[in-house]
């Protein structure tokens, strides 16, 4: 008997059908509950399951401020190549973009010790104060210095050393240690960079002065 022939043409009767099922199927042919083939290759913007992107608050916070908060993101100094960053209430106020920042401690572009001290006497009560280190924060400080910006509220000012990287949140006037603050002192065991520590970033949101009526 010879059966070859048959054979062959149920073969083809057979690749021919699963080819029509599966064309059907990817191409979403009548009466098909399979997804178009269009739906599998479509980018996740346009997907209706895709999640949606986290939305950014002032300053680029994961989640908005409570009322008569403030909010901030500050970033230290990367090494001596990058420049730091202080954002408040969504405002950029220094960074490398607005040409502001420098070397050592960035509060206004101050870097030499009696400027620095002028500037920071004569704050008022319960006036902020922002500070991003920037390749060396400590060389210059005297123990003045370094007092004032623990009365401000810093605890870690007085073990500030060279290339230290450090960022601080403080207030004229505050009777605690600010939480405000990040410090990672230069290491060579330790350090990200080749002779620095790794950049520091901080965020969150700071209470208003509330003046009594």
């Amino acid at each position: 008997m010879r059966l070859a022939g048959p054979l062959r043409i149920v073969a083809l009767i057979v690749t021919v059908g699963l080819t029509w099922i599966v064309v059907s199927i990817l191409l979403g042919g009548p009466g098909s509950g399979f997804p178009r083939i269009q739906q599998l290759f479509s980018s996740p913007e346009n997907s209706a399951t895709a999640e949606p992107r986290a939305r950014k608050y002032k300053c680029g916070l994961p989640q908005p401020c409570p009322e008569e908060h403030l909010a901030f993101r500050m970033v230290s100094g990367a090494a001596n190549v990058i420049g730091p960053k202080i954002c408040l209430e969504d405002k950029m106020l220094m960074s490398s973009v607005k040409d502001n920042v420098g070397r050592g401690l960035n509060i206004a572009l101050v870097n030499d010790v009696n400027d620095l001290l002028k500037f920071i006497r004569p704050l008022h009560e319960g006036t902020l104060v922002f500070v991003a280190s920037y390749d060396d924060p400590a060389t210059k400080m005297n123990e003045e210095t370094r007092k004032l910006f623990s009365d401000l509220g810093s605890k870690n000012v007085k073990d500030l050393a060279f290339r230290d990287s450090w960022v601080f949140v403080g207030a004229k006037g505050v009777q605690n240690k600010s939480p405000f603050e990040q410090h990672v002192k230069n290491s060579k065991h330790t350090n990200k960079y080749e002779g620095w520590p790794e950049a520091l970033e901080m965020e969150g949101c700071i209470p208003r002065r509330t003046t009594a009526s």
